[in-house]
């Protein structure tokens, strides 16, 4: 046996695994890229040189008005060189040059139904050099329930419903930057996904992150190619038709420490093809066969999201979902997955306050599919809503989504086995077993599968993962 440190709760634990487990650390497995040596010169290279559009100094000029949507913390880091913080100022100067007064452009951090940030995070996220060049009244969050904001502008070609940023169709250019990382939704970050996601209502963002496009085969395990990527798209489409250009975007692949890989600039369509291959290099892993039996993850209470993913029940088995999107194609059919989490019923209401109610509803439905009967009640929920615009939360249909993922867990596998679980119950609650540790948890999948079941493990989930596979 082979001693495997673990992310859980607040620290760490220690699980005694199989000595040829598999061991996927980030930044550690596979042959990662080189990161960029210049990311500022690589950044204005490609602003300079967009593909598939005109230069920035072909499209705007004297009193154009310019709407800059850039990445919420959720990714990218915020060293010095991150790639907001290297792009923001590398565009004011080129729409400078192009006669464009900082007056005239507006920042708008893309949230989407995640919580607004602060004054202290957009410093964080964009730096000084930006703060120092606009007015804080020209630097938002997106607001999905403003009124004066929220435009609603039909459908896309897949009949989902659009309602999108009117900053966006007030601009005369809106540049969107994004993240090309690997991503359990869709393949990938940025592209498509940042408008659709970032930029528009629960409404839109429903039509997507739910068990109708969640439960199709094509979405689990993760890939560019599902009916989840092509409704993105569609609604992306919709919006620039609706806009008076469409996206100048400026996407940057990032690597596990959230480095530049490669910068791409100019229309969406085509930098997701100039993008996509390098985060292909990065996120994709083929692991040597057989696939795994037994998928251990080692969940910490902070997480992407913010605090209290490994103690929330539903952000819980919402991250135990994503970790089969991301490996489902390096597990067996069935497999059998272990969470180390402390899930001890700390919600974090302050920042998720529809999680308990969604929570609950969940106990009286037989699968996390049959919650969408709530969803209208519960996402329109006053009190809600109001903390999501003016009190620092997640909009209440994030919940939902979260939820629907955690049922993907329940979907492609045979047992979802929670290790540590302070609250057993809250666990049993979201349809996961539970066992006090992770050595007992994989003596239970052993004796379920009626073998000695061959690992793999993710040790840590806070940082960036792969997309694993098994080579043929």
């Amino acid at each position: 046996m082979t001693t495997v440190r673990l992310e859980y709760g607040d620290g760490h634990l220690d699980a005694e695994l199989p000595d040829d487990a598999i061991e996927i650390r980030a930044g550690q497995s596979g042959a990662e890229p080189d990161p960029l040596p210049d990311p500022v010169a690589a950044t204005r290279e490609a602003v300079q040189n967009p593909v598939g559009m005109p230069r920035l100094d072909q499209l705007v000029g004297p009193r154009s008005k310019i709407t800059i949507a850039f990445p919420d913390r959720v990714k990218g880091g915020v060293h010095d060189s991150a790639h907001r913080r290297v792009a923001v100022p590398l565009l004011l100067d080129e729409l400078e040059r192009a006669g464009v007064s900082s007056r005239d452009v507006t920042l708008v951090c893309a949230i989407g139904l995640h919580r607004k940030n602060t004054e202290d995070e957009f410093a964080a996220l964009l730096g000084d050099d930006t703060l120092s060049r606009l007015d804080p009244s020209q630097i938002v969050n997106h607001d999905a329930e403003d009124p004066d904001q929220m435009v609603d502008i039909g459908t896309s070609r897949h009949g989902d419903p659009v309602q999108m940023n009117r900053r966006l169709l007030d601009a005369d250019l809106s540049i969107m930057l994004g993240h090309t990382s690997g991503n359990p939704y869709g393949g990938y970050s940025g592209g498509y996904k940042m408008p659709a996601t970032g930029l528009t209502s629960w409404r839109s963002i429903r039509s997507h992150h739910s068990p109708g496009t969640m439960q199709r085969p094509d979405f689990v395990p993760a890939s560019t190619d599902s009916h989840f990527r092509h409704q993105l798209q569609a609604i992306g489409r919709a919006m620039e038709a609706a806009m008076p250009r469409p996206f100048f975007t400026v996407d940057a692949v990032l690597d596990a420490a959230s480095r530049q890989l490669k910068v791409a600039a100019g229309a969406i369509a085509e930098v997701e093809q100039a993008t996509w291959p390098t985060a292909g290099r990065r996120t994709e892993l083929v692991l040597d066969g057989p696939p795994a039996d037994v998928l251990v993850v080692g969940m910490p209470r902070n997480f992407h999201y913010g605090n209290g993913m490994g103690s929330n029940p539903i952000l819980m088995m919402q991250a135990a979902g994503s970790s089969i999107s991301r490996a489902k194609n390096a597990l067996r059919a069935d497999p059998v997955i272990i969470v180390a989490s402390v899930c001890d019923g700390w919600f974090n209401d302050d920042e998720f306050p529809a999680t308990v109610a969604v929570y609950d509803a969940l106990q009286t439905v037989d699968t996390a599919a049959d919650l969408t009967r709530f969803e209208d009640e519960f996402s329109t929920r006053t009190d809600w809503v109001e903390a999501y615009r003016h009190g620092g939360a997640y909009h209440p249909f994030h919940a939902f989504s979260m939820a629907y993922m955690g049922g993907l867990a329940k979907i492609n596998s045979r047992s979802v086995i929670i290790a540590g679980a302070q609250r057993p119950d809250l666990a049993h609650g979201m349809g996961a077993a539970t066992a006090a540790t992770v050595e007992e948890a994989l003596a239970d999948a052993g004796a379920l599968l009626r073998t000695d079941p061959r690992v793999l493990v993710v040790p840590e989930l806070s940082k960036p993962a792969y997309h694993l596979s098994i080579g043929r």
